[in-house]
C-alpha cells in the first residue's frame, strides 16, 4: 500500500500537468501563450503586494523588539495557565496572527528546548497548523486589492484564531499528550 502511495505522489503533479496541457490544447487554447500572461499578472501582485509585506514585517520585529510583547503577555499569563495553556506557547499565540515567519522560529525553539513530543512542543505544534497569520493575510492580500476597510474580516480573523487556539489547547488534552 505505501508503494502504490508513492507512485501516485510521484505522479500525480506530472499527469496533472500533462491533463491541463492537453485540456488546453483540445480547447484550441495557446498555453504556453496564457502561462506567461497568468506568470506576468503574478509579478505584478507580486510588486505591489512587497511595501505591505515590509511593513507588516518591520511592525512585528518592532513590535517584539520594544519590548510590548512581554507587556501584553504579562496580564494574560495567569489566564493562560487557568485555561491549561502553558505560558512557554504563550509568545507564539501573540506572534501567530502577526507573522507565519516569526511564529515558526517560535515554534523552533520551542520544539528545540522542550522536544517535539512534550506538551509544549504538541501543542505549538497544533497551534501552528489550527491557526492563521491573520494581520499578515488582512495587511498584504486586502492592501494590494485596495480594501480600505477591513474591520470586519479582521474581527473575524482574530476571533478564528482565538477559536483555533482554544480548539488546540483542548484537542491536546483530550489526546491525552500531557
Amino acid at each position: 500500500m505505501a508503494q502504490l502511495f508513492g507512485v501516485v505522489a510521484a505522479w500525480s503533479v506530472p499527469l496533472l500537468v500533462l491533463a491541463i496541457l492537453l485540456l488546453g490544447l483540445g480547447r484550441r487554447v495557446h498555453v504556453y501563450e496564457s502561462f506567461v500572461q497568468g506568470a506576468r499578472s503574478g509579478l505584478l501582485v507580486g510588486v505591489r503586494v512587497i511595501p505591505y509585506m515590509v511593513a507588516m514585517l518591520a511592525a512585528t520585529e518592532l513590535f517584539q523588539r520594544s519590548g510590548a510583547m512581554q507587556a501584553v503577555l504579562d496580564p494574560v499569563r495567569p489566564l493562560a495557565g487557568w485555561a491549561g495553556m502553558p505560558v512557554e506557547v504563550l509568545p507564539m499565540a501573540l506572534v501567530r496572527p502577526l507573522s507565519g515567519s516569526a511564529a515558526s522560529g517560535l515554534l523552533a525553539h520551542l520544539l528545540e528546548t522542550h522536544g517535539p513530543d512534550s506538551f509544549v512542543g504538541r501543542l505549538a505544534s497544533v497551534m501552528q497548523g489550527s491557526t492563521e497569520t491573520t494581520l499578515y493575510v488582512v495587511t498584504v492580500y486586502l492592501g494590494a486589492v485596495g480594501v480600505r476597510d477591513a474591520r470586519w474580516a479582521l474581527a473575524a480573523g482574530l476571533l478564528a484564531d482565538l477559536a483555533g487556539f482554544g480548539a488546540s489547547v483542548l484537542a491536546v488534552h483530550l489526546m491525552g499528550w500531557h
